[in-house]
């Protein structure tokens, strides 16, 4: 027989969340991200932003446009070498040259994202965590992202900042606190691309794995701060 978990499922009222949106907007303002000129680009970045600092993506993609790779046809016909070698300032650039290669074989299979972009979400979402080296918070920036779609997107950011608001225990999976955010809040596309994007800019400004609390306009309602 299965355990049934003790402690109650991350279910945040939706007037928190809504609150610690709004200061961290009034802090902040509106962030234009993703930084990007085409749903391709988005997908581009998705892949290699992993594990690595977004400063380093932004070289890795200058160099795929100089090289004339950005772009799904011309990724899957160039040498696995000569990409890997492009996106050699993302780190782990023989890992994410493969991961690329799958991703595109994939859109290609699709129809291209234009095609894939006409699939309900839940099965977007599917497809897309069945493609190699794609895991939740890659398909969810993704979706989010490069086909406008209200998934909300859980990286280590939003868990150290729900954790240090005492909104979360710490232990919660990533589709506890997807489905915990996406339940509590309006699925409104706007909001969830504001909130992440504003999640990650506090997260480096503020809200370090050593938090700077004298720069932090959230300290009063922080462990951290406190």
């Amino acid at each position: 027989m299965a355990r049934v978990r003790a402690e109650a499922e991350f279910a945040p009222a939706r007037r928190t969340l809504l609150d610690l949106y709004e200061s961290l907007l009034a802090m902040y303002g509106e962030q234009p991200w993703w930084p990007a000129e085409s749903a391709f680009e988005v997908v581009v970045g998705a892949v290699l932003t992993q594990n690595t600092a977004w400063t380093n993506v932004e070289k890795a993609i200058e160099a795929l446009k100089a090289r004339g790779l950005l772009s799904l046809h011309a990724i899957l016909g160039c040498d696995l070498s000569s990409l890997a070698d492009a996106i050699r300032p993302s780190g782990y650039y023989n890992v994410k040259a493969a991961r690329l290669r799958s991703v595109c074989a994939f859109f290609q299979a699709q129809g291209g994202l234009e095609t894939f972009a006409r699939i309900d979400v839940a099965t977007q979402r599917s497809l897309l965590l069945g493609v190699n080296g794609i895991g939740p918070e890659t398909a969810d920036d993704i979706l989010l992202y490069a086909f406008d779609r209200p998934v909300f997107v859980i990286d280590t950011y939003t868990r150290r900042l729900l954790q240090r608001h005492h909104l979360t225990r710490g232990d919660e999976s990533y589709e506890e606190l997807r489905r915990g955010f996406e339940r509590a809040l309006p699925a409104d596309l706007h909001l969830f691309q504001q909130y992440h994007a504003l999640i990650v800019v506090h997260a480096k400004h503020a809200c370090r794995k050593s938090p700077l609390c004298l720069e932090c306009g959230l300290s009063a309602t922080c462990a951290s701060g406190r």
